[in-house]
């Protein structure tokens, strides 16, 4: 079996045409197949499928989306790539980790690999949606990578470590799941006046990676949300934290 049949490839907002081309490429060298995109430029451009040489059926095929929350919607894990650790990231896994996520897919399962702009990376807030966020260990003072030169190296080491689902693995929710748990936790959070609205990120952030690290089976989201909805509904007639 392809080891890259179960990874997706996102690109968030590409600016060139010729970087989605060198991407597909990239991909095409290493077995990968789906690519979806964030709010593009022209990906059919001349000049993308001049950079994508024999793989410009992957720019016919990729699918486009709105938002990177729909993007990523269907998939079980996603890895964003990232330079930037910091209080609202949190800490970033070293790529070598990543491939081993692919252990805990249930069969039919994929994973996202995520990237940004050119020009400034992912936002903090799409770094966020994504379940984990991975970094290429390079020099600290000239590390940042071209778009396709970051899809390489993702790519080799998913490939090189040929992780696969395993056929054992537990019922691992979608990401779409996941969004709607977070969303009634914020909702709830946000009424007792434990969430600032106007930061909400700095609470919230913690809370989907404490949720992430605990790898939730579905059963176990499901109750998650019972909870978050029994709790709302408790607090369905009160007026709110009294202030001092």
């Amino acid at each position: 079996m392809n080891p890259l049949d179960h990874v997706v490839v996102i690109l968030v907002e590409p600016r060139t045409p010729g970087n989605i081309g060198m991407v597909c490429r990239a991909m095409a060298n290493f077995g990968a197949c789906e690519l979806r995109l964030v709010n593009p430029c022209q990906h059919l451009h001349p000049e993308a499928h001049k950079f994508a040489v024999f793989a410009s059926t992957l720019l016919g095929e990729a699918r486009t989306f709105p938002d990177l929350a729909s993007a990523l919607a269907d998939l079980q894990f996603s890895v964003a790539a990232t330079r930037r650790p910091g209080r609202l990231r949190g800490e970033l896994m070293n790529l070598s980790e990543a491939p081993a996520l692919a252990s805990n897919l249930p069969p039919g399962g994929r994973i996202g690999l995520v990237f940004g702009r050119e020009d400034s990376g992912l936002t903090t807030e799409e770094v966020a949606l994504c379940s984990h966020a991975a970094t290429i260990a390079s020099d600290p003072h000239k590390g940042s990578l071209n778009l396709a030169q970051a899809v390489v190296v993702f790519l080799y080491e998913f490939a090189r470590e040929g992780a696969t689902p395993r056929v054992e693995a537990h019922d691992r929710p979608p990401r779409e799941e996941m969004e709607a748990m977070f969303a009634q936790a914020r909702e709830v959070l946000e009424r007792i006046a434990f969430v600032n609205p106007h930061c909400p990120e700095r609470v919230m952030n913690p809370i989907r990676r404490l949720f992430n690290r605990a790898d939730l089976e579905r059963a176990e989201l499901s109750l998650l949300r019972g909870m978050w909805s029994q709790i709302a509904w408790s607090i369905r007639d009160w007026k709110g934290r009294k202030r001092g």
